[in-house]
């Protein structure tokens, strides 16, 4: 036993090795560790911004990737920013993919624009005026923003945004070195008198929106404000970036849909992003950029500079998924679920956390956007949720400025399906009564 014990310590020091079987050998001389680099430097020269009078550059990838990492085992996904795997077109994908990689050509160089077909695809769901030869096909909804922000700001120059808006669209913003300037949205889209006394005050050229079904609210742009909004810019001097990220997923008792700003717009206003992404999957990433004038040319020219083009097997791919009878069939199922799901939600909601208050009903996306309770803590909110098994998205991400009360969104597209949806909401009663309390258990006690 003694020995045995010997053995066992002299083991767990790394000194020697046992082999069943064999016996016990000494172990081989450890390797020396390198001394650990000193990297303090990088703190001054990322921080460094050369000029007194520039905006500091900061790169914050955390409201993004709350909605793209995977929650833990067991964890629900309310979180989550795609459809459930069980909602993508994945055997349709994967046929077109098959059909791509056979074509002519399909893995050459593409046209750096883009495909002519697939951009002329893109240009007929604008719909208006707009032609192929303004669409430039881009490496997702995300890329293309991008694109647009660096073309149209330069460093510094204050961009006008939705308040509450897209984390994402906030983070690319900041790391260009612009200035978010919010204007609020109420269930009729971003209020024009609001938006006219922000370019007033501070002089933006560029205002981004999502006039149809807006992250996070899920509000679309009233009829009677699209026309106003183009007039406001244009008045301004100044560009609208049209963030079209959902419009395929629509819900099935939405009813017609209105067109994009950019097909009612002549006058080269609008810089239009639409992605396939959302409707198909997260690695689908094909997405195009639309606009009138010379502005195309800028966006045209950064779009090579940093990605040369997409990969031709991608567009190729692309074309084939929706040219085939299984895209319309995939969207008409997609439309029913999606709607399924936010009944669920929704009504799961309404019986057991009626003091999360939902101010709008969407009827398009996958998410619903929840206003807390006065005083809530929304972080101590997210973190017991966490605790009992279920992710949620906090709002505070979503504003770029002191925000008006504790929020939180929730997916309703990134779990399995209703069963789970209504065993998130479960747990998030659960989650709730810890940090709010329970006012219906305390009153049970006192009596």
């Amino acid at each position: 036993m003694t020995v045995s014990r010997a053995l066992a310590q002299l083991a767990a020091e790394g000194l020697v090795v046992t082999r069943p079987g064999a016996g016990v050998f000494r172990a081989r001389p450890r390797t020396p560790e390198p001394p650990a680099g000193d990297t303090s430097w990088q703190e001054v020269a990322l921080s460094a911004d050369g000029t007194a009078d520039r905006v500091p550059r900061t790169v914050d990838a955390s409201g993004v990737t709350v909605s793209l990492a995977a929650p833990p085992p067991g964890v629900l996904e309310f979180n989550g920013g795609y459809p459930h795997p069980c909602l993508q077109p994945e055997r349709a994908m994967a046929a077109a993919l098959a059909r791509a990689g056979r074509r002519p050509g399909a893995w050459g160089r593409p046209p750096l624009e883009g495909l002519p077909e697939l951009r002329e695809w893109f240009a007929r769901g604008i719909g208006g005026a707009v032609t192929a030869a303004e669409v430039l096909i881009a490496a997702g909804g995300q890329a293309a923003l991008a694109t647009a922000l660096r073309a149209l700001a330069p460093p510094g120059a204050p961009v006008l945004v939705e308040s509450p808006t897209y984390p994402g669209m906030l983070a690319l913003a900041r790391a260009a070195g612009l200035r978010p300037v919010p204007v609020p949205v109420d269930p009729d889209g971003v209020r024009p008198d609001l938006l006219a006394d922000a370019f007033h005050a501070t002089g933006a050229r560029v205002f981004v929106c999502q006039p149809l079904f807006q992250n996070p609210t899920g509000a679309v742009l009233s009829p009677a404000r699209r026309a106003e909004v183009l007039r406001i810019a244009r008045e301004a001097g100044a560009f609208v970036v049209e963030d079209d990220f959902v419009r395929r997923l629509v819900h099935a008792d939405a009813g017609p849909l209105p067109r994009p700003l950019a097909a009612d717009d002549p006058d080269g206003v609008v810089v239009y992003v639409g992605s396939l992404t959302k409707a198909t999957s997260p690695s689908f990433r094909v997405s195009a950029l639309a606009a009138h004038g010379p502005v195309l040319e800028r966006l045209r020219a950064i779009q090579v500079v940093d990605s040369f083009f997409v990969p031709r097997p991608l567009q190729e791919a692309a074309l084939e998924l929706v040219g085939s009878p299984a895209w319309p069939r995939h969207l008409r199922a997609l439309s029913a679920e999606l709607k399924t799901r936010r009944d669920a939600m929704t009504g799961a909601l309404a019986r057991q956390l009626p003091e999360l208050a939902l101010p709008h009903v969407p009827s398009g996306g996958y998410h619903l956007w929840l206003r807390l309770p006065e005083g809530a803590d929304e972080g101590a909110l997210t973190a017991a949720a966490l605790r009992a098994g279920v992710a949620l998205t906090p709002g505070r991400p979503y504003f770029s400025a002191e925000p008006p009360a504790g929020h939180v969104r929730l997916s309703f597209a990134a779990v399995a399906g209703t069963g789970e949806i209504a065993e998130g909401v479960r747990r998030l009663r659960a989650a709730v009564d810890e940090v709010l309390g329970n006012p219906l258990a305390r009153r049970r006690t006192v009596l």
